[in-house]
């Protein structure tokens, strides 16, 4: 399955979901991996994954182009706030509908509505 690709500054590449079922087959590609992730707060996001750590600046850059690419960015076009997390902190639960992950250790980043104007795709 094809997923969209976006390269970081760095040359770093994140995989981004394009709709509920890519979100569920990248993420099904990465569970139980250390990789980082990345997904808006509110729902309508693609899941956005970097398979190599990643620096301070990067992680921001990361989370940019997330909320970007979000429904919550499409409507408001405000500051988003995106939750980082790993491959290790999902699960899919019996019953859950497609595109939808149980997440645990959950880190918020907030981004500022000139960092997410400034993603260039």
């Amino acid at each position: 399955m094809k997923f969209r690709e976006k390269e970081l500054e760095s040359g770093k590449k994140v995989f981004l979901g394009k709709n509920e079922k890519n979100n569920d087959e990248l993420m099904k590609l990465y569970q139980g991996k250390s990789n980082v992730i990345f997904h808006t707060a509110k729902p309508g996001s693609p899941f956005c994954v970097s398979e190599r750590i990643l620096n301070s600046r990067e992680i921001k850059e990361a989370a940019a182009i997330c909320a970007s690419k979000s429904q919550d960015w499409r409507d408001n076009k405000k500051d988003v706030v995106v939750h980082r997390f790993t491959g290790r902190d999902i699960k899919k639960i019996k019953g859950m509908k497609t595109g939808c992950w149980n997440v645990k250790n959950v880190k918020e980043i907030k981004v500022k509505k000139k960092e997410i104007e400034d993603v260039e795709w």
